[in-house]
């Protein structure tokens, strides 16, 4: 792209009160944004009203510095990872965001040469809570190398919690291979990191995944541009799996948004007892598909070249062998959360063994200890 063209795209993506829906007409009916701009106020106001002419008529304030700051960005890329601006005439765009209802000007991606978002036709999206149970943390990064492992890239938010463990995930699946393993789509300018403890998991992405964000350079972590992220999120992939989430969650905007495209919604089912968990059970009673392997979402999805899949393990609450079923604290404890009171009704053992073998079990990774004293069996990768 050369920095004339640029500079169009940015200042009708900047220009104030000029939405996407807006400037779609605008191109439409004059073409390219340099096009635009070389419009008369009356032939733009026979597309837009007066007060989006008016404004259409002077460049926003900040324009140069923003097309100076983008123009540099683009400039660093190098032979590894490449710096791009995707805008919605490119034959880049993806063209699963051309169904939606409002697809973005323009998209910044930051990742691996070679790599594009046309790339994406049978990704999974995951998604969850950003505090989840051990398990829920355990079954997305389990998820995310399974879809991996079947050749399915994993679009996700780059959050903390259910988001990082999936990224992950797939990323352990895709090893040194050159292959698109996952994409992050984050709710800032791409020329910052949030949160800044996934700074070494964004590095990574960039070498075998994408990051990929519709807001301007600059722009910092603000609440109302997450929900936005989130319908890229739905738009990019063929459908979704919340791992766990609470009632009032984001996921749930992400999977409702799946939804409305006409695209499939899986949940991972868990505890009654875990608030975590009410938001998937609230999805399977709508028409999610319950979900405990992934073996569940390939066989909605058209056939792949992944003979792995078939036989892809059942990460949801099920034992593993690494979990030493024979365990009989294990069995005991079962897969709900439980006190050490109730352990010691179940076994009757004594407080000063069942406390040790508790640390034990602890230590091997078997268990983790959640809030208010409970502890809860974590399934093995």
């Amino acid at each position: 792209m050369e920095r004339a063209e640029l500079a169009g795209w940015l200042r009708l993506s900047l220009t104030p009160g000029i939405g996407d829906g807006a400037a779609r007409r605008l191109l439409s009916a004059f073409g390219l944004p340099e096009r635009i701009f070389a419009q008369p106020d009356a032939a733009l106001r026979e597309v837009v009203s007066h007060a989006q002419a008016e404004a259409l008529m002077q460049p926003p304030a900040g324009l140069q510095a923003q097309i100076d700051l983008t123009w540099q960005w683009l400039q660093a890329g190098d032979d590894r990872v490449s710096r791009r601006v995707v805008t919605l005439g490119d034959a880049g765009y993806p063209a699963s965001l051309l169904e939606m209802a409002d697809p973005p000007l323009m998209l910044y991606v930051l990742g691996a040469a070679g790599f594009d978002l046309t790339q994406l036709g049978h990704s999974i999206a995951v998604v969850g809570s950003r505090n989840p149970t051990p398990q829920g943390a355990t079954n997305a990064r389990s998820f995310g190398r399974a879809l991996g492992e079947a050749g399915l890239p994993v679009v996700s938010g780059l959050a903390l919690g259910v988001d990082g463990a999936a990224h992950t995930g797939a990323l352990d699946a895709a090893g040194d291979a050159h292959r698109l393993a996952t994409v992050a789509v984050v709710g800032t300018g791409l020329d910052r990191v949030y949160p800044a403890r996934h700074r070494d998991l964004a590095h990574r992405i960039t070498l075998q995944g994408l990051i990929v964000s519709e807001l301007p350079l600059g722009t910092p972590p603000l609440t109302q541009n997450f929900p936005k992220r989130n319908r890229l999120i739905a738009g990019l992939a063929r459908g979704t799996l919340v791992v766990e989430a609470a009632l009032q969650s984001g996921s749930l905007i992400t999977a409702r948004l799946t939804s409305e495209q006409g695209k499939e919604v899986f949940a991972i089912p868990g505890s009654i007892h875990s608030p975590q968990s009410r938001g998937c059970h609230a999805l399977i009673r709508q028409g999610a598909k319950l979900v405990e392997s992934v073996s569940d979402i390939l066989e909605e999805l058209p056939p792949l070249h992944a003979p792995r899949a078939a036989s892809a393990p059942s990460f949801s609450n099920g034992a593993s062998a690494a979990s030493s079923p024979e365990d009989p604290l294990l069995e005991a404890l079962g897969f709900e959360p439980a006190s050490l009171d109730a352990l010691g009704a179940r076994t009757g053992w004594g407080a000063a063994a069942l406390q040790a073998r508790m640390l034990e079990l602890e230590l091997d990774g078997h268990i983790s200890r959640l809030p208010g004293g409970l502890f809860q069996r974590v399934a093995s990768t």
